[in-house]
């Protein structure tokens, strides 16, 4: 997506330690063109899975995720990094390490908003690690529904998370690969 990667080049900071930072745009400020034009990219791609509901993990995926399922109208589930008050006592739980929050954080998703009968559409804001879309992935499985497809909105794709993501029987797309930093520069690769 080639709006995308300008804006990346332009506005995206390589901070060292593989972390790349896209919050004047996506992380923490959000620009609702950009986000748009994500949101009806996924929803082109992945139309033909049917979704019936889209899966991300709060608080980065929820922007682009909302984005396309405006697109697909589906509803949009974001797994919980902490469990409210309000939720039922059924729910799945998954534990995925963050290299943001530092150690590891358990996604929980209340079982009233995800059941056997969904096709999960997950969408999120990196595929890195892949620990945090391993972890959505189990919490699909362990509802019963089916994962039908996998997207972020940039991988990096030196830290080997498509790897991990092998074993999933469902498209995995990325928006922008990134395939290194070199210094302070973003070298991208092929999606």
């Amino acid at each position: 997506m080639e709006v995308l990667k300008e804006r990346i080049l332009k506005d995206g900071k390589v901070l060292g330690g593989g972390i790349l930072k896209v919050d004047s745009f996506m992380n923490h400020q959000i620009d609702p063109i950009l986000m748009k034009q994500i949101g009806e990219e996924f929803s082109r791609i992945f139309a033909d899975t049917r979704p019936t509901r889209i899966l991300t993990a709060e608080t980065s995926g929820i922007a682009p995720a909302l984005a396309a399922g405006m697109c697909l109208a589906v509803p949009i589930v974001f797994a919980r990094k902490n469990k409210p008050v309000t939720m039922a006592r059924n729910d799945y739980r998954e534990s995925a390490a963050s290299r943001t929050h530092g150690g590891k954080v358990e996604l929980v998703v209340s079982s009233e908003y995800l059941d056997s009968g969904d096709r999960v559409l997950i969408l999120d804001d990196f595929l890195a690690t892949a620990s945090t879309l391993s972890a959505l992935v189990r919490l699909t499985e362990s509802s019963g529904a089916t994962v039908v497809g996998i997207g972020t909105v940039i991988e990096k794709s030196f830290e080997g998370g498509r790897q991990v993501l092998s074993g999933v029987t469902c498209p995995v797309v990325s928006l922008a690969v990134i395939d290194r930093f070199d210094g302070d520069r973003v070298v991208f690769g092929t999606c």
